[in-house]
């Protein structure tokens, strides 16, 4: 059976056997399937979707496709957490560190760039001399020396998911559900997990809005996950607008030790506290949340959260000056322009995709896979929905590196933050309404939904 024939079986709505996705996801690991055959198979699936077991069947043979990450030899519970993707979305920086101070083990494994959001490793990469691009001997080594190591994904994990992920970055295919799945839980199943804990993004930036996707989503890897006795419990989190202020590469990162400084933005803290307690308790480094937050908590104001960080950025080649005066050594942009309120109003709306979509246009993001980013452009955004503004008011910083960027930056702004005269519902009362940070916690148990639209 030819790939063109898979191609055209798929096009027309028939399904691949278990079979034929092992030789399949064997050929792309090696090189011989060519690229423009699987762009076509990737929009294929897209429109036609996978059944579950095709979704079981890829996601094996991609686990299967590289080596594993060993780690079944240590005493400690061994936990990743992993993102969909959004804007601004810079936790795991702040979380993988955080969890190591208390006591589980975090092999984070983590991307680039996707679509519209950024990618963890182009944020650490801004570090001078920090290498995200570990061998599996060397990350086994680190994490039982340190507790964490903060890696991408090289060609010895799942290779057949690394060429496919950036495949599906460059022919807009990201947004389906069992390519996303069978992706994740490739790379974390590779891991060795004794458990995973998923941020799943919601709303306007998220690569699935819908709340009934996400859901599916997260169903979808939970059950992948059963399969190999890793528990998974997901959070379902808003990105109706860009997480904390900073979005870029090199601000992402000086706003993530602001907040292992025990500071930072509120929302990102917040965020980092819920899934980091998650991940204690399946790490069984607490009995329940409550207990959990306090740890991660008492870690944040005791500096350990922070020192972690620092043996990891020495341990990976980073400058730890980082740690202390991180604006002397990120890179920093030519140009910083405010963004100003041409009106008295409320924000409505501060919208992620056009956000992410004007870091493209900036430098901090990639078009093409071939892409060089530039870590020292981006925005920082104080305007939040549901703000009342005067004509004037900082809404947000421009960082470019030249006049170019400043109109590129002034443009995507334009379109992405909102001003009405009131809150848009006809009630006069100013308000706008505000989705809950976190709405519903999905695991083998069920879903509960934690809270409804707040005001």
């Amino acid at each position: 059976m030819t790939l063109r024939d898979l191609i055209e079986r798929k096009r027309d709505g028939g399904r691949i056997s278990d079979e034929e996705w092992r030789a399949l996801t064997r050929d792309i690991a090696t090189g011989q399937a060519p690229d423009y055959q699987i762009s076509a198979l990737l929009m294929a699936i897209f429109f036609r979707g996978l059944d579950d077991d095709e979704t079981v069947a890829l996601m094996e043979g991609m686990l299967r496709s590289g080596r594993l990450l060993d780690l079944s030899h240590l005493p400690m519970g061994r936990v990743d957490k992993h993102s969909t993707g959004g804007v601004g979305d810079k936790v795991s920086i702040v979380l993988a560190p955080l969890v190591a101070a208390c006591g589980v083990a975090v092999p984070m494994m983590s991307g680039r760039g996707l679509g519209h959001t950024g990618g963890t490793l182009d944020k650490l990469e801004t570090i001078p001399g920090f290498d995200t691009r570990l061998t599996l001997d060397r990350a086994a080594a680190q994490v039982e020396r340190l507790g964490c190591a903060l890696i991408g994904q090289t060609g010895e994990i799942a290779p057949a998911d690394k060429k496919l992920y950036a495949m599906r970055d460059a022919t807009a295919t990201v947004e389906a559900i069992p390519l996303i799945a069978a992706s994740i839980m490739s790379k974390k199943l590779a891991e060795s997990l004794t458990g995973l804990v998923l941020d799943v993004k919601t709303g306007a930036g998220a690569f699935l809005p819908n709340i009934t996707d996400s859901i599916r989503l997260a169903q979808t890897m939970i059950a992948l996950g059963a399969r190999h006795a890793c528990p998974v419990v997901a959070l379902l989190t808003n990105m109706d607008a860009p997480l904390g202020e900073a979005c870029g590469n090199a601000n992402e990162v000086e706003e993530s030790i602001a907040a292992l400084r025990n500071g930072g933005p509120a929302d990102l803290r917040e965020l980092t506290l819920r899934l980091g307690a998650e991940m204690l308790v399946l790490g069984g480094a607490a009995s329940g949340l409550p207990e959990a937050r306090a740890r991660l908590e008492a870690a944040l104001a005791s500096g350990a959260a922070l020192e972690k960080f620092r043996e990891i950025v020495i341990a990976q080649g980073g400058d730890p000056r980082v740690c202390d005066t991180p604006h002397l050594v990120l890179p920093q942009p030519a140009c910083r322009e405010p963004y100003l309120a041409t009106r008295d109003g409320r924000v409505t709306a501060v919208e992620p995709r056009a956000v992410g979509r004007g870091i493209t246009a900036l430098g901090g993001g990639r078009a093409s896979m071939e892409d060089v980013v530039d870590g020292s452009v981006g925005f920082r955004i104080t305007a939040r929905p549901g703000q009342a503004v005067r004509a004037g008011d900082s809404l947000a910083v421009i960082e470019a590196r030249n006049s170019a960027g400043v109109a590129a930056g002034r443009a995507a702004l334009d379109l992405a933050i909102r001003l009405g005269d009131g809150d848009g519902d006809g009630d006069g009362d100013g308000a706008v309404p505000v989705r809950p940070l976190v709405s519903h916690r999905v695991s083998a148990a069920g879903v509960e939904e934690i809270g409804q639209y707040d005001r």
